[in-house]
Parts: structure tokens; C-alpha cells; sequence
């Protein structure tokens, strides 16, 4: 598996790392097996959060002694300087260290910088010269925000959305880190769950020699399919890019992510679900998503009041309330037996 190294830090890994967010769905006797298989399969770099409930905690069991031979990298949602500090404490107890690899600024609104009256990026080189941080990085969904971030000079760090269905200006993206140095660390390679053909989104990262694609990873099944890619890359051959070029004709426009940033709605809509149904059914087959209790949350897409909350709160700015209302007519469609799900 081909090398690559993150900007400025000199962490220098295989193109093939492990996003920690979906462990916290599984028990910790589940957990740490598969991250230690993670490691022995050749995987170095490990992605957590704050925010991820137990998952720096089963990361914490999984390597505990074995420190020094992995990268960890972790983040913070606070928005005060004594925020982070809890953050960080609570994050360097949970993974049972006393360092980060890379900390990161989480899914933020804004370029944090120095003198801008928050605080937060002072707060950050404080804990970086406490040896506490060893690399500053930063998260974020809004392209604009990215955009300022990657150009700043007070990054080593991105991590934003890029998968085969990103559109030229998130690849362009990927281009200004690579020329003004910034580590490129790819969330969301999967679309939320709809790329569903792990060679082809792995061809699709390999050209690209400045990222570092995290796949999100809940069962030792999952984890398989990543790790035999070490000894096996795929190659971006015709069939590949054929099978590409298909899936974004069929795939473009609007979607929802599935990310939950959305949430809580004030009218109970399972927002994260409910606004990308039609495609979770072609794309994602399920008798789940036709069941009683899922009919029921898809029945409350009735009671929007399109306060814009959710709108407000979308990294990717969709217009959530219509999106759910589209949804829901296919959704109707489908169970009264005149759509086919494929």
C-alpha cells in the first residue's frame, strides 16, 4: 500500500486509515478486537472524537502499551478556551495517553485564528507547547470554511468531506492543500453509506498522493474489505471510471449525508434518515426501512413545520425541508407497490 504523509507533520502512513466514529455503535468486547486488527492488518492511523461517546475510550483499551506505534488523532467541538482544556484532558484519560498526534478543531463554523477574540487557536498552541497536541489540525463541512482553513498557514492539518461523488471544487480543494503543504484527511469517503463498492472508492483515493481517507468501520466484516487493499491496490482502470461516471449520473444533485448535524428536530423527524430514504432504498435494500416503526417515523415528516432549523444547522446547506418532502413521496410510492426497489 502506497505511502503518504499528512503536510507538514511528518506522520507518514499507509493511504488506508481507520475512522473511529462508528465503534461507539458496538460493545467494547467487539471494539477492541477490531482495532487491534486494524493494526496487524497495517493500518497506523486511527481518527476519533470527543463527540464520538466511548470511542476514544475502546481506542484507549485497544493500544494501551502500543502508543507509540500508532498515530491517533482526536477533536473537540468546544467553543470556549476552557472548554477545550476539558476536552482535552477528558480525550488524553479516555485514549490512556498523554499526547495527540493530531488535535483538531471539530466540524467548525469558522477558520479559528490567533487574536480573534475566541481564544481557541491560543488555547490550541498552549496545549501544543505543553506537549499535550504535537499537530494542529481541523474539521470542517462548509467548503467556504475549508477553503480559508487550507489557506491560512495555521493548519497542518484538513479533514473535510471527498468521495468519488465530491464535485470539482472539493477536488480543487484537495489541490490547495497539496500546494500550500496541508495534510488532506478524507471523512466521509463513503457518502454517508452510499458508495457501496469499496475497490472503486479506494481506486478513486489512490490517485490522489496528499489524501488520507478514514473509513468509518463497525464490524471485523467491514474492516476486511479495507485491509486486503494493503497487499491488493485497485487500480482507477476503465471498468473503474465507467462504474464511477454510472454512479454520479445517478447520484447527483442534492443528498443527504446522513451526518446528524441536523438533529434534534422539534417536530421528532429522524431528519438523517428520513431525507435520504429513496436512495438508502436502491442503494441499501432493506426490509428495515419498510417496516412499521420506520413507516411511523416517515409519517412525521407530515408535521414539518419548516421552521428552517434544520436548514440552518446543515454543514452541506441542503434545503432539508423539501428534501424530506420528496422522500416521503417516493416513499409513499414504493408501499403502495408502484415504485420497485431495485
Amino acid at each position: 500500500m502506497k505511502q503518504i504523509t499528512l503536510g507538514p507533520t511528518g506522520i507518514t502512513v499507509p493511504q488506508n486509515a481507520f475512522g473511529a466514529l462508528p465503534i461507539q455503535r458496538v460493545s467494547k468486547d467487539d471494539a477492541v478486537p477490531i482495532l487491534r486488527r486494524a493494526y496487524e492488518g497495517g493500518m497506523r492511523l486511527f481518527d476519533t472524537a470527543r463527540a464520538y461517546t466511548d470511542s476514544e475510550e475502546k481506542l484507549g483499551a485497544a493500544f494501551e502499551g502500543m502508543r507509540h506505534k500508532i498515530y491517533i488523532t482526536s477533536k473537540t467541538q468546544a467553543k470556549t478556551p476552557e472548554a477545550f482544556r476539558r476536552d482535552l484532558e477528558t480525550t488524553l484519560r479516555s485514549l490512556r495517553t498523554d499526547y495527540l498526534d493530531v488535535y483538531q478543531f471539530h466540524c467548525a463554523d469558522r477558520c479559528f485564528a490567533p487574536d480573534d477574540g475566541t481564544g481557541m487557536y491560543e488555547a490550541m498552541l498552549e496545549a501544543k507547547k505543553q506537549g499535550k497536541v504535537r499537530h494542529i489540525g481541523i474539521t470542517a463541512h462548509k467548503l467556504g470554511v475549508a477553503q480559508t482553513c487550507a489557506e491560512s498557514g495555521l493548519y497542518e492539518t484538513l479533514q473535510f468531506p471527498f468521495s468519488y461523488l465530491s464535485s470539482q471544487k472539493e477536488v480543487e480543494l484537495v489541490k490547495t492543500c497539496k500546494e500550500k503543504n496541508v495534510g488532506f484527511i478524507a471523512m466521509k469517503a463513503l457518502a454517508g453509506g452510499l458508495i457501496n463498492n469499496s475497490r472503486a472508492a479506494m481506486a478513486y483515493m489512490l490517485q490522489f498522493d496528499n489524501v488520507l481517507p478514514i473509513w468509518g468501520i463497525q464490524r471485523m466484516e467491514e474492516l476486511e474489505q479495507w485491509l486486503r487493499f494493503m497487499d491488493d491496490e485497485p487500480k482507477m482502470d476503465d471498468d473503474i471510471a465507467a462504474f464511477i461516471e454510472k454512479e454520479r449520473r445517478e447520484l447527483s444533485g442534492d443528498f443527504c449525508r446522513g451526518c446528524g448535524y441536523c438533529m434534534p428536530c422539534p417536530q421528532g423527524i429522524m431528519i438523517n434518515q428520513c431525507a435520504r430514504m429513496s436512495l438508502m432504498l436502491r442503494r441499501a435494500p432493506s426490509a428495515g426501512w419498510l417496516s412499521e416503526d420506520m413507516q411511523a417515523e416517515m409519517r412525521k415528516i407530515e408535521n414539518c413545520i419548516e421552521c428552517g432549523a434544520c436548514m440552518s444547522k446543515c454543514p452541506y446547506e441542503l434545503n432539508t425541508p423539501e428534501l424530506l418532502k420528496k422522500n416521503y413521496e417516493d416513499y409513499k410510492q414504493v408501499l403502495a407497490g408502484r415504485v420497485k426497489v431495485q
